[in-house]
């Protein structure tokens, strides 16, 4: 086992630390820096299997503008920056759940590959990753963004407690009489004289 495998595993063990962290707090907020810590710990894992580029977009996009996102969306709806007592659910369902979920996907991985080597493609290029990108992923990187927009507005939208309500009735203003005319003498008859 090589430094580099060490390193590997404890970034590993980093992310899954902080992402059971994530799902187990009772603040927000604190799930919030949990989760930025797990992205880290990713990026960290890309750049020791030397994948600069999705390094850096990991950190830019996830811990950047998702992670923002997400604390400026539980600020903006004023949700309790303290410990929350509805967030205290049993949570043997969610365990059972996510322990089924991992062993049939390590089992998958195991009978996929069998513990053979598998030998690495030639480094990619940023240049290569663009051309896929926005060539062949083109509509799911702007559905992204709409579905990032949207729920930035939703957020607006539902911190906003005067959006959407309906105007209350109020009294009509009641009609003032119309002002007499300079030099009429006060008189309100048709021919205007006194």
């Amino acid at each position: 086992m090589t430094g580099v495998d060490v390193l590997l595993l404890a970034l590993g063990a980093v992310a899954v630390g902080s992402g059971v962290l994530v799902v187990s707090t009772k603040h927000l907020v604190r799930a919030g820096l949990y989760l930025v810590v797990c992205l880290g710990a990713l990026a960290g894992d890309y750049l020791v299997l030397t994948a600069e580029l999705v390094a850096w977009v990991q950190v830019l996009i996830y811990v950047g503008a998702v992670v923002v996102l997400l604390l400026f969306a539980v600020m903006l709806t004023r949700a309790p920056i303290g410990a929350s007592d509805d967030l205290d659910r049993p949570g043997w369902a969610a365990a059972l759940i996510g322990a089924g979920s991992g062993l049939g996907l390590a089992a998958l991985l195991v009978d996929a590959f069998r513990w053979s080597r598998v030998d690495l493609p030639a480094a990619g290029t940023a240049d290569r990753l663009g051309e896929q990108v926005f060539r062949s992923w083109v509509l799911p990187f702007e559905v992204l963004s709409v579905l990032l927009l949207a729920a930035l507005v939703g957020a607006i939208v539902i911190s906003r407690p005067d959006i959407g309500r309906r105007p209350e009735a109020a009294p009509a203003p009641a009609r003032r009489a119309a002002p007499v005319p300079v030099g009429s003498g006060g008189s309100t008859d048709e021919g205007g004289r006194g």
